[in-house]
């Protein structure tokens, strides 16, 4: 069952759109992003829509473009499955006038475009939702292609491949509060209504795209938000709050009253924060989240060694850390994953004892609580201070895991790890340039695995070695056409002031 929170514009003759999702419908559905625009696109006048998913049963009718949202570096395999199933070429240069437009935005086009350059005929930099109104304006008119492009590449945050030479990332100001306009059992996050609080955050650690993609730190007015929960609440009982630094927002603690005040007049609701920030923590935060329901929550540390975290510009000190962690037993949480990364640059296995010692700390201090130590290995990420930065070779990082995997162990304490195999490839993508399109294509065609990724560098001959150990501060860098605030020279100084703040 679906619950639509907005009416559609239905237009049998308008211009066809496809609003596709690289995944299963569950994903799309879960997807903030990808659902509001297709909210946008479908009160246009003049449009025709369809959201399609990998597992979507094709309809016959033939897409005039498909617009495709990109959230994670493999999301171009669920972008070649549904191109493949209409049979459109996934080149750019081999499809002809008469094929549909295929373009695309999200985290992993506005952080890196490049490895798509040669699939995408345009590409969207930055925040979508108003730029996304002034392209489907351009796709209406139903101009030739060259026309088309050509219109394209004057909207400022519109990358068109071989026109532009320099593009703006654009930077929205909120105003109407972006939140989940399709309610569905179908949902990764069944029949539940959420809520973006804040963009972006403040804290700007080193290593986070989602910081400094969305600087600066943005939120939406406190009664704006009361209003879309008063909306949610119409329609369903499970409550998500979204946001990197939602506990930011000035009048956080007002909106944690005002739902408290609602439970506890006997209005059953199911409350959800995506994770906590560790220094924000507090009594008043964990009760309302136990009297909505959550037993468990997130805390994210990175390194437990204060060395890690000054350098990763993590201000954390272990105590608030401990204090998170009591706060959230005392107050009636069952459990906490800490989210941490290993492989930071400069980590040594001293570091790494330090996850042992702190979760000692911990488990003494805590007994009975549920913690889970929840790892990924650090894979440098364009557009943050660590893009410059070597990643570690994949056997001394699994090595790393299953030591701290057995040493926790000991301690009675769950852990989890990312595949180091698996970030390496993810690494090779997020640093790549166009050299990758083939590379791409052929991965796709050999059923995507870790097999599928070595058979593809081995036939294409490509050198990895920028990619992976990283580039040097004099390189020009794939994505350095973005104008992007804060600029490459601010990366620069503040990787060179983080290097230094840990040999002083």
């Amino acid at each position: 069952m679906k619950t639509l929170l907005y009416t559609p514009k239905i237009s049998k003759d308008g211009f066809h759109l496809w609003m596709a999702y690289p995944a299963c419908e569950a994903f799309a559905l879960a997807s903030l992003g990808y659902m509001w625009l297709s909210k946008i696109a479908e009160e246009e006048e003049n449009l025709s829509i369809e959201q399609v998913y990998t597992d979507s049963a094709m309809t016959q009718n033939r897409p005039e473009a498909l617009a495709f949202s990109m959230s994670f570096d493999f999301d171009f395999m669920g972008v070649f499955e549904i191109l493949e199933k209409q049979n459109i070429p996934f080149l750019a240069n081999n499809r002809t006038e008469y094929s549909p437009l295929i373009f695309a935005g999200g985290p992993v086009i506005t952080t890196n475009p490049e490895p798509y350059k040669n699939i995408f005929d345009f590409m969207i930099i930055g925040d979508g939702e108003y730029i996304f109104i002034k392209v489907l304006d351009i796709l209406k008119k139903r101009l030739t292609k060259s026309e088309t492009l050509l219109e394209l590449a004057q909207i400022e945050g519109v990358y068109v491949p071989n026109i532009n030479k320099r593009v703006i990332k654009v930077t929205e100001v909120l105003n109407k509060v972006i939140y989940t306009p399709i309610i569905s059992e179908k949902s990764y996050f069944k029949d539940t209504f959420i809520i973006e609080v804040a963009r972006g955050c403040m804290n700007r650690c080193a290593f986070c795209t989602a910081s400094y993609l969305n600087l600066p730190f943005r939120y939406y007015e406190y009664n704006k938000i009361i209003d879309a929960i008063e909306l949610g609440l119409k329609h369903t009982n499970k409550i998500a709050l979204l946001g990197a630094q939602i506990s930011a927002h000035p009048d956080f603690e007002k909106i944690m009253k005002y739902l408290r005040k609602k439970i506890e007049s006997g209005m059953n609701i199911e409350l959800g924060i995506s994770s906590l920030r560790t220094d924000a923590i507090t009594p008043e935060l964990i009760k309302t989240l136990v009297l909505g329901g959550q037993k468990t929550s997130t805390i994210a540390i990175e390194a437990a060694s204060e060395r890690l975290r000054k350098f990763i510009n993590k201000n954390l000190k272990e105590e608030q850390i401990l204090n998170a962690v009591k706060l959230s037993r005392e107050n009636g949480l069952k459990g906490l994953k800490i989210y941490s990364m290993i492989g930071i640059p400069t980590e040594t296995q001293d570091d790494i004892d330090e996850f042992i010692k702190l979760a000692k700390k911990i488990k003494s201090e805590n007994k009975g609580f549920e913690i889970t130590f929840s790892f990924s290995t650090f894979v440098p990420k364009p557009q943050t201070p660590l893009q410059w930065a070597k990643r570690e070779d994949t056997k001394s990082l699994e090595k790393k895991q299953k030591y701290l995997e057995k040493e926790l162990a000991k301690l009675g304490i769950n852990s989890k790890f990312s595949s180091a195999k698996w970030d390496y490839w993810q690494t090779l993508l997020s640093r790549g340039d166009d050299r990758l399109t083939e590379f791409l294509i052929e991965v796709y065609q050999n059923g995507g695995k870790i097999g599928a990724y070595k058979s593809a560098l081995k036939k294409y001959d490509i050198d990895t070695d920028k990619f992976i150990n990283g580039y040097n501060l004099n390189d020009t860098l794939p994505w350095d056409f973005i104008e992007n605030n804060p600029k490459k020279e601010f990366l620069m100084n503040e990787y060179n002031r983080l290097l230094k703040r840990i040999k002083s």
